[in-house]
């Protein structure tokens, strides 16, 4: 028996688990019949206490360690197996004596093998941790552009209305409209249209701070928080942002020329909530889309006087 438990049978379940269909559960599989072995040579070697508990500890870990609970039972239930089928072979004995030999035998594996499980385990649990990174990040980013999606930047939005009112710190509201983008897509397509949105988010990226939070807020319209900026300071960039855009040759088509209306409106002490806020920029906005386009309006009550 023993050629075939200790040489014949891990080359053969190499072999099913690579072939199958279905991998997973061939390893599974494979895993019982391992218990089963298992079972089968603690009895033989009549429970000998060392070996018995070397190989059968071992191949409890592989099965908690691959199915949990489940596979921890069927495992003993294989092992039990083993034991009945050596006991029905070779007949029922045990024995307590433990030799030197045994004991280096056995030192290796208890030593090396809890060592390569555990680190089979740390590298499992890194992939899972950068997995849900991965996927946290996806789902806070708005797939086209790469910006903050609408939900994300208005979570990012509520968080800096409590900084400012808690530490009476300044912002500015950016919201930023393309102009004319559906007459875009209808003119050259939306795969144009796309190629315009993406190059804009990645002038907003090139135009902006790290600490700046910009996001789509959906369709054509785009929104930035400007932490620690002025409303002057704000139009500045903004007017840098407009100029570069609207002077961008694109891939598609050289002849295209796409301009931007903006609206800003800095954080007041007097907004009760963030909703205000973004009201101001939004009127703002609304103001450079009826007033001609392809501009910067400011907020109502922020509205620079003209000088003397």
């Amino acid at each position: 028996m023993l050629p075939e438990g200790g040489f014949i049978w891990p080359h053969l379940a190499l072999r099913l688990s690579t072939r199958s269909a279905y991998p997973f559960q061939a390893e599974r599989r494979n895993m019982l019949i391992d218990s089963l072995w298992g079972g089968f040579w603690a009895a033989s070697m009549q429970f000998n206490p060392l070996p018995t508990v070397t190989i059968l500890s071992m191949m409890i870990m592989n099965n908690v360690a691959a199915g949990g609970q489940k596979m921890l039972l069927r495992g003993a239930v294989a092992q039990l197996a083993g034991v009945l089928i050596s006991w029905g072979l070779l007949g029922v004995a045990f024995s307590t004596t433990i030799t030197p030999l045994q004991i280096y035998a056995c030192l290796p594996m208890l030593t090396l093998y809890p060592f390569a499980v555990g680190m089979v385990c740390y590298r499992l649990a890194i992939k899972l941790a950068e997995h849900k990174r991965t996927l946290s990040a996806l789902s806070r980013t708005d797939s086209l552009t790469g910006l903050l999606n609408h939900g994300s930047w208005k979570d990012l939005l509520q968080l800096s209305f409590e900084h400012c009112r808690k530490n009476n710190s300044r912002a500015t509201l950016a919201l930023i409209d393309i102009d004319h983008f559906k007459r875009i897509n209808d003119t050259y397509g939306h795969i144009v249209g796309d190629s315009v949105l993406r190059q804009f988010s990645k002038q907003l990226k090139d135009n902006l701070r790290a600490e700046d939070l910009a996001g789509r807020y959906g369709g054509d319209e785009f929104c930035v928080i400007l932490p620690d900026r002025t409303l002057e300071q704000a139009q500045d960039i903004m007017e840098r942002l407009r100029q570069v855009f609207c002077n961008h040759l694109h891939d598609n088509d050289p002849a295209l020329r796409v301009s931007l209306s903006i609206g800003l409106a800095s954080y007041r002490a007097d907004f009760n909530d963030a909703s205000l806020w973004l009201n101001e920029a939004d009127k703002a906005l609304y103001i450079a889309k009826n007033t001609g386009r392809n501009k910067i309006s400011l907020a109502a009550a922020e509205v620079f006087p003209d000088p003397a």
